[in-house]
This record gives structure tokens, C-alpha cells and sequence, in this order.
């Protein structure tokens, strides 16, 4: 008896059409890291992501149903890259000159590639982080505890000084993402249109000789010295 031929879709087909929807979501939330950025979460509208994506309003809505939903895709994403960061500042086995080094330098190239998505974050924070704050907790606050412990295995291997590793993440975090979230005041007081990648190899080095500095085990001190 011959077998009945099933009217299954081709997968090479399937294949592209999810591409392809996956494409069209990374341009919508393209453009809403943009608007989220300027008119914050309660000052952006569906249809104004939609008409600056080249979409009506209801197309976009068929893949981000809500407002909130299309603002956790574009956090979501925000969070991904920076937790990446994270991920490579848990590398114990590493010199650790080098792990902060390389750490301040990527998330500067954050600051300067992708200030918009750095200011969505950065206002959702501000705002008290209430449409965000579980994921915030639920993915940071465990990579920060396993960074911190890295801290504390180099400070008793001697490899750094005592620090309070915690403080220490803070203030590159502050001193990093500024570059994005008060770019604009940084190029008034500079006098020029926008930050140029001078100005973020110059922030580079007096970040990475300021945090080098802060962990830097002082040398032994000499016999007899009072």
C-alpha cells in the first residue's frame, strides 16, 4: 500500500521564515532602544517605534503584543551584553591587571557603541526599577556575588590588595557608563557636538590607572626601614 504523503512545510522553508521573523524583531527593538532612550518607558508609544521601524502599528503589535513587552526585549538585550562583561570578569585563572583591564575597556566600548541602549537601562534604574527589578535581581546579583568571590580568591592569593570588591564594581560601572548616560554634558563642557574616540581612549586610560592604582599590593617594605 503506498504511504500517504504528509503536507508538512519544507523545513529550508520554516528555516527562513524564522530568520526572517527574527530579523524583523531585531530591528523593532532597534529602533525602540532609540525611542525608549529619548522619551523614556511612559513617554514612547507603540506607534511611534511602528512608524520609525516602517511598520503599522498593528504589524508590530503581532510581534510585541504590549508596550512593557517590546521594553523587556530591549532590556533583555541590554542585560545579555552587559552580563557577557561579567561573565569574562569572573576569570579567576587570569591575570588580574589584565581581566580588569580588558573589563573597563568593554564596557567603554558599551558606553560608546550603544549609548542609547545604556540610557534605557540607566533611566529604568533611576525610575526605581519597577517594571525590571526582578530580572535586575534574579541575573546580576548572582554574577556580582560570583565576580566578588574572584575578588576575594586574588586577595588571598595576594595578587591584588584588601578592596571592597563590591564598591570597586560600582564605581566602573559609574565611571564607565557616564560616557553614555551624560555624553551630552561631557561634549558641552568639551565644546564639540558628541564624544570622538580620543575622548574614550583618554577615559580608558585614567579609568584603567585608577582602578589598576586602587588594587595594586604595595611593595615589601625593606629591612630595617622605620
Amino acid at each position: 500500500m503506498p504511504t500517504a504523503k504528509l503536507n508538512a512545510e519544507p523545513a529550508p522553508k520554516i528555516k527562513r521564515r524564522v530568520l526572517n521573523r527574527d530579523k524583523l524583531e531585531a530591528d523593532i527593538a532597534a529602533e525602540a532602544v532609540r525611542v525608549f532612550a529619548e522619551c523614556g518607558y511612559e513617554g514612547t508609544s507603540i506607534a511611534t517605534v511602528a512608524e520609525n521601524a516602517g511598520l503599522s502599528k498593528q504589524n508590530l503589535m503581532y510581534y510585541f503584543p504590549t508596550k512593557q513587552a517590546l521594553y523587556q526585549r530591549v532590556l533583555d538585550e541590554v542585560l545579555d551584553e552587559w552580563l557577557e562583561r561579567m561573565e569574562n570578569l569572573a576569570a579567576g585563572d587570569q591575570d588580574p591587571r589584565d581581566v580588569l583591564r580588558t573589563y573597563v575597556q568593554a564596557k567603554l566600548r558599551f558606553s560608546r557603541e550603544q549609548p542609547w541602549a545604556s540610557r534605557v537601562y540607566a533611566m529604568e534604574v533611576i525610575s526605581g526599577a519597577q517594571l525590571y527589578g526582578a530580572q535586575i535581581q534574579n541575573r546580576v546579583v548572582p554574577l556580582v556575588r560570583k565576580d566578588i568571590e574572584v575578588f576575594e580568591k586574588w586577595i588571598s592569593e595576594g595578587k591584588i590588595a584588601p578592596i571592597n570588591a563590591t564598591h570597586l564594581l560600582f564605581a566602573i560601572w559609574a565611571m564607565t557608563q557616564s560616557y553614555a548616560d551624560f555624553s551630552a554634558q561631557m561634549a558641552l563642557v568639551l565644546n564639540r557636538k558628541q564624544l570622538t574616540k580620543k575622548d574614550f581612549d583618554d577615559a580608558e586610560k585614567v579609568i584603567v590607572d585608577m582602578v589598576l592604582s586602587a588594587i595594586s599590593v604595595p611593595p615589601p617594605a625593606c629591612d630595617g626601614a622605620p
